[in-house]
């Protein structure tokens, strides 16, 4: 899909002076799956490492092919991970919201970027230095192991992502992702989207009109849309699309 360009097409603005890890930021980095596995020590000296940045809305953290110096993890708001092609369209490949990390199959291997990453709205992301995670990773086996595992999950869910796009129709995907967030046990639910419905058609790898015609077709499901509050008046009519 093809949007505007907004800073894409400048140079990335600075960023707001490096900060230190707050309480706030530390408690939604030890709730990650990469800091979870780490024992005390590894996970204070990842903790020690970790600097905290802000990024206005549609400002790039890094283009593709660029000298890769980090992996990030989100503190709030919302990141887009995404592709473009020689014409400039571009391909979503991710939407990280806090607690998502991403950039840490550096870690491993390679030394640019291979996507682009632009900040939905404002955000805060932890930094961490791939060349010190790697040379902790020597040190500490906590910090490798943690790296393997990450990099295994991102893997099962990458497959996962790959089948639904096979398997699923457009208003299926849909039908799925407002399951996800329906509350349990509820016959009827109304969810508000964290962020616009043209991020969440590139989540779902759909063009934007592709989404408005899913959310069309789930009217008989009983799903109606008043900007990003969505009403569904018979979850187990959705479970059946």
């Amino acid at each position: 899909m093809k949007r505007g360009a907004g800073r894409q097409g400048g140079s990335r603005r600075n960023v707001n002076k490096i900060l230190k890890l707050n309480t706030r930021d530390r408690n939604i980095l030890l709730k990650t799956p990469f800091m979870a596995s780490l024992g005390p020590t590894a996970l204070a000296q990842m903790l020690e490492i970790a600097t905290v940045t802000n990024y206005e809305a549609r400002d790039l953290l890094f283009r593709e092919g660029e000298h890769a110096e980090y992996f990030f993890c989100v503190l709030s708001g919302y990141v887009r991970l995404y592709r473009l092609n020689k014409d400039g369209r571009e391909a979503d490949i991710r939407v990280c919201g806090p607690g998502d990390t991403f950039a840490e199959c550096l870690l491993a291997v390679g030394d640019t970027y291979r996507y682009n990453t632009q900040a939905a709205e404002n955000v805060t992301v932890a930094r961490f230095e791939l060349d010190k995670v790697r040379a902790l990773a020597e040190q500490e086996k906590d910090v490798a192991k943690a790296i393997i595992q990450c990099l295994s999950n991102y893997l099962r869910s990458t497959m996962d992502i790959v089948a639904n796009d096979r398997l699923q129709t457009a208003p299926q995907r849909v039908a799925h992702y407002l399951l996800d967030h329906c509350p349990q046990d509820s016959p009827s639910a109304s969810i508000r989207l964290p962020f616009q419905k043209s991020l969440l058609a590139g989540k779902l790898g759909l063009a934007p009109e592709a989404l408005s015609r899913a959310f069309s077709s789930l009217r008989r499901a009983g799903v109606t849309v008043r900007g990003r509050v969505i009403q569904i008046s018979d979850v187990s009519a959705l479970k059946q699309i």
